[in-house]
This record gives structure tokens, C-alpha cells and sequence, in this order.
């Protein structure tokens, strides 16, 4: 009979993956694992920290397994996983190819034996650019059948997303299609990815083991704890406010802070394309509310994650849980301890666009008045909700001009919806209390998809409306301060000339010694047609298209949903209009340019 796993400390996922692995392994591999399981029990931890995981003693093929790393990302979060995957496999005397998946031959899948993909979700369920061409590649009626070849995938989102994880789950499928088979099964993660990422390598590692009759190169597996001074996402830098001011004149419709931070004694360093992630602190106000109608105690100790750390919920809530985004995976959760039918009735699938409708602009106060009384105790409310994610800012300066410092654009949301005023949780905290001397925990978010072209004789396009502007100015001072000799333009836009032009003295400043050559902008409510970014770069067609002729790189940062999308038609319409184009030969030149990394997008 299958051995199967019910009742047990695992996860989930964790249950998932161990019933699809036990029933297909041989009683020499369960005596295998065993071994290396009790091995693992017994393991100490030496004074410095690292847990040093002795394997049984096993044989060592003389043939060294092989196997091929694919990462399609559009912010660096899935290059991160996939190199950090990469470098655990080689210590296992694995031979490992690790490519992003725009510079990898879609011809070389016949040749390969086993598969990993580390991929995200873009947009509306969209492949990210970089990973764009395989994405089609294995779509269209050249995909070669895949008999041959073993694969994982993992898959990266944002459950606050409709199409959470869409892409990664195409690509599976279609692997499967193929007739590809798992290494071990597709793991989905939300923002906070860490630890599911861990599991999916832990049973890949496995499967592999397996594979290879539990004969892969005896290494030894670390496992290592943070130290205090290598700051990263799961250990941030307290960070010192220097300036915190508004660069919104008055009168103005908008609130934007430009926030400069300092870096001085951790040891972090950045490149122009990069972000800071700030782990931001929800609004009181908002949790005294939530604790008050589900009648909760703000001083009941609760478990915050696996680790077993334990916090008063009032703290929990402020400093480490999501309560401003509505989800589906939230509203299940939530509607075993509500009786409410309302609630039910909407979770059906039938109700999809009902349940969009419901969760646009609402938040866990919303639900718990309109599906109350919830029934659920303080240590069950907080295990409904998903880890507080940190909010991702480009950064606005070269480190080269201001050394141990950071500059951040940063645009305050501040709407009414359904009835309530609403707030971004970091912008807010940012405006109202953030004062120079106070810190902020923050980490580097390397960006390896939007960077300077190497050659600095490069020209570039830069296209960047509203907060998009934030890391031209780092681009523009970088290679001011470089003497970078190739063209520069800069696209921007916002509502008003006169209260909503940012860092205007500094792009004329620019203009002025050469280091911008050339600045387009518009500002949309100055006159009474609405003039966009877009309708800017129309009108100077000719010379756009003979820039991009010249070898230019093309920069795009700002809102994905309107101006990134009426910025990529217009370059559409341009190609074909100036270069004498069909629609598919546009197209297919857009693609080319994102294969040559000369069409780069930071787009939210």
C-alpha cells in the first residue's frame, strides 16, 4: 500500500510533495533517506554558527550529473532564487548551467536532461520580458516534444494579483504537454518567498538523489544564520533619515517626498536600476479598529512565523501582517470562522467578477464589518493573513555622487473608497512620520534587468512620467559624474508645470553643462487637451526612431497598466511609421531589442 502522510507537523506544501515522493521510491532508497535523515538529526552546531549536515557515506559516481538553471525575472527576485539554487547544487558536485531565459537557445531543450525554472508572473498573468521568447517559443509549433527531460518549476507572484503565479503554472503545464516529467512539483510563492523556495530546492534536492540511485557527490550541506552585518531582506538595515521634504508645489493635487537615507556603517552598496525595500509599519488607527470589531485581545501573544516567534497581536498587526489587501486565498480562509452566506456566495467561481469588484479598494476592516461576526481566535486571525511585505522604491541617486547615501521618489497615496479614507501604508508612514534622525529598516534590491548600458558612449531613451522619474536622476548623475560621453533624452510628465515638475532645476542644470542631452515633457492638465509622455515622443518620431537606429537603449519606469502600455504602442507605431514596418516586423523588433537588452522596463 502507498505510504501517505495525514496528521503531521508539516506544512501543506510540505504534506503535498512528501505523499507525490513516497509512493514511487524503492525500499533501497527509503533505507537511503532514512539514513540521511538520522544523520541530519544528530547534526551540531558549531560556535560560528553553521550547521554542518554530514550525508551517510555513499559512493561517488564517476559520471557528474548535469543540470540546467533557467530564471525569467523582471525585478531580480527570481535571478536571486535561481543563482542561490545554482551555487547549493555545484556544492553537490552537480554541473550546473544557470542562464536567464532571454539569453538561453530554445533548440538546446533537446540536450538537456533536467530542468529548473525559476520564473514570475508580470501584469495581467504575463511572462516578465526576459522571459518572454521562451515563453512563446515553447507555445508555438516549433516546441520540440520532451520525452527526455526531468524539470521543476518554481513559481513567483503576488496573491494580491488575480492571476497569481499564472506564468509559472503555464510553463509547467506545458512542459507536461511536451511530456516533460517533475522533478519534484511546481511550488507557487507570494511575496514573502524565502521559505517556500527553501522546500522546492529541499525536494528537488531529492529527487534528484533519488534519480541518481542516492548516489550524487557527498557534500556536506550548510546551513547558515544571518549575520548582523551582511544586511539583506530577512535582515535589514536600520537606516538613518537625513532629508525627508515635498517636492509638490503648493497647490498642488499630489504629494510626492523625496526621502535621502543614510548608509553609513552597513556595508550596503547599489547601482543605478536598483530599489531599497522598506518595511513599512501599518496605520494604528486601522488596527485598533480591526482588534475592536472582532473583538479581539491586543494583548494576546501570538506565533508570527515557523520559527515560533511570539508578539502581542496588536504589535503582530502593526509591524508584521498584510491588513490593507483583499485576496480570494484570504476571503477562504476567512469564511471558515464567518457564517455569513453573502461571504459564501461570493468565494463562488460563478461570482469571479463580483469578488474583483468586492476587493478593489477594501481591506481586512472592510471584511470583517461586512462578513462578521468572525468567530476566530487571535492566534487563527493571524494565521489567515500573509507576512507584511516590504515596498520596493527606485532609487533616485548614483552612489558614486553621493557616497553612503540613498535617495528615494516616493508618491503618497492618499484616496476615499466605499466610504473610508484610505492610505498607502509606506508613503503615509514616510509623509507623517518620518522626521530626519529617525531610521528605517531598509535592504538593496538589486535590479539586473535595468541597468546602464556597459558602454557608456551608449546613447539612452529614458521614459519616466510621475515617480517614474526616480531612477533617471539616478542614471543622469551617475554619468555626470562618470563623464559619460553617449546621448542622453529624458520623456517626462506629470499634471502641473509649476507644482509638479521634479528635481526641475536639476534636469536644466543638465541641459545646461550636457550631461542630459536632451529633455521632452509634458504635463497634462496645463492645457485643455490631456498631453502624455507619449504623445511627446509622436512628435518627435524622426529622431526617436534614428536614435534607436543608433543603437539607443530604451528606458520605460512608471504604472504598467496605462502609460507603460501606450508607451510600448506608441514605439510600436513609430517603428512602423519611421522604419517603414509591418505591425509583426515591430514586433518582432521590440522583441529583438529586449533580447539585446536595449528595452528595459521598471514597471508597477
Amino acid at each position: 500500500m502507498a505510504l501517505q502522510v495525514s496528521n503531521s507537523p508539516f506544512s501543506e506544501e510540505q504534506v503535498e510533495l512528501l505523499n507525490r515522493l513516497l509512493p514511487s521510491i524503492t525500499e533501497t532508497q527509503q533505507s537511503w533517506l532514512s539514513g540521511y535523515l538520522t544523520a541530519i538529526s544528530s547534526a551540531s552546531v558549531p560556535s560560528g554558527g553553521v550547521a554542518v549536515l554530514e550525508r551517510p557515506a555513499i559512493e561517488v559516481p564517476t559520471a557528474v550529473k548535469e543540470i540546467t538553471v533557467l530564471y525569467g525575472s523582471q525585478t531580480g527576485n527570481g535571478q536571486g532564487i535561481a543563482e542561490q539554487a545554482a551555487a547549493k547544487l555545484k556544492e553537490q558536485s552537480f554541473d550546473v548551467t544557470i542562464q536567464s531565459m532571454n539569453d538561453f537557445k530554445p533548440n538546446n531543450l533537446k540536450k538537456i536532461e533536467n530542468l529548473l525554472l525559476v520564473v514570475s508572473t508580470h501584469g495581467e498573468g504575463d511572462p516578465p520580458d526576459t522571459a518572454l521568447p521562451f515563453f512563446e517559443f515553447l507555445h508555438g509549433k516549433r516546441a520540440p516534444k520532451l520525452d527526455h527531460l526531468h524539470y521543476s518549476v518554481l513559481a513567483l507572484g503576488d496573491s494580491s494579483y488575480e492571476f497569481f503565479c499564472k506564468t509559472g503554472a503555464d510553463f509547467d503545464q506545458k512542459l507536461s504537454d511536451l511530456g516533460a516529467v517533475q522533478l519534484a512539483p511546481r511550488v507557487d510563492c507570494d511575496l514573502d518567498y524565502d521559505e517556500p523556495a527553501a522546500q522546492w530546492l529541499a525536494a528537488v534536492e531529492v529527487s534528484l538523489e533519488i534519480q541518481t540511485g542516492g548516489q550524487a557527490a557527498a557534500a556536506s550541506v550548510e546551513v547558515e544564520t544571518t549575520s548582523s552585518t551582511q544586511y539583506s531582506r530577512t535582515n535589514p538595515f536600520n537606516a538613518e533619515v537625513l532629508e525627508n521634504i515635498n517636492l509638490n508645489g503648493r497647490g498642488s493635487n499630489k504629494e510626492t517626498r523625496h526621502v535621502e537615507i543614510s548608509l553609513e556603517g552597513s556595508g550596503l552598496t547599489y547601482e543605478p536600476g536598483d530599489s531599497v525595500g522598506i518595511f513599512p509599519t501599518n496605520n494604528s488607527d486601522l488596527i485598533d479598529e480591526i482588534i475592536k470589531v472582532g473583538d479581539w485581545n491586543a494583548e494576546e501573544t501570538v506565533e508570527i512565523n515557523s520559527q515560533g516567534e511570539r508578539r502581542a497581536l496588536r504589535i503582530a498587526l502593526l509591524n508584521h501582517l498584510e491588513v490593507t489587501v483583499l485576496t480570494r486565498p484570504l476571503l477562504e480562509k476567512l469564511s471558515n470562522y464567518s457564517k455569513s452566506e453573502e461571504l459564501k456566495r461570493l468565494l463562488n467561481k460563478e461570482n469571479t467578477d463580483e469578488l474583483r469588484a468586492y476587493v478593489d479598494g477594501r481591506d481586512l476592516l472592510d471584511a470583517l464589518t461586512d462578513f462578521g461576526p468572525v468567530e476566530a481566535s487571535e492566534q487563527q486571525l493571524v494565521g489567515i493573513l500573509r507576512k507584511l511585505p516590504a515596498r520596493l522604491y527606485s532609487i533616485a541617486s548614483s552612489l558614486e555622487a553621493n557616497p553612503e547615501e540613498v535617495h528615494l521618489t516616493i508618491g503618497v497615496v492618499r484616496y476615499e473608497a466605499h466610504g473610508r479614507d484610505r492610505q498607502g501604508v509606506c508613503s503615509i508612514q514616510c509623509a507623517e512620520n518620518l522626521e530626519p534622525g529617525d531610521t528605517l529598516p531598509i535592504y538593496i534590491h538589486k535590479n539586473y534587468n535595468f541597468r546602464l548600458p556597459a558602454n557608456s558612449g551608449t546613447p539612452i531613451i529614458m521614459i519616466g512620467p510621475g515617480t517614474g522619474i526616480a531612477p533617471f536622476r539616478s542614471f543622469i548623475e551617475e554619468r555626470s559624474e562618470t563623464g559619460a560621453e553617449g546621448k542622453s533624452w529624458l520623456f517626462f510628465g506629470d499634471q502641473h508645470y509649476v507644482t509638479d515638475f521634479y528635481y526641475q532645476t536639476e534636469w536644466q542644470n543638465y541641459v545646461k553643462d550636457g550631461a542630459l542631452t536632451r529633455l521632452d515633457v509634458a504635463f497634462s492638465r496645463d492645457t485643455d487637451e490631456k498631453v502624455y509622455v507619449q504623445h511627446r515622443m509622436k512628435q518627435a518620431s524622426q529622431e526617436l526612431y534614428q536614435w534607436i537606429e543608433e543603437g539607443a537603449v530604451i528606458y520605460v519606469c512608471g504604472d504598467e497598466q496605462n502609460m507603460a502600455k501606450d508607451v510600448h504602442a506608441t514605439l510600436l507605431e513609430i517603428l512602423q511609421q519611421e522604419g517603414g514596418k509591418s505591425l509583426e516586423e515591430a514586433e518582432a523588433f521590440i522583441t529583438q531589442l529586449v533580447q539585446e537588452k536595449r528595452y528595459q522596463r521598471d514597471v508597477y
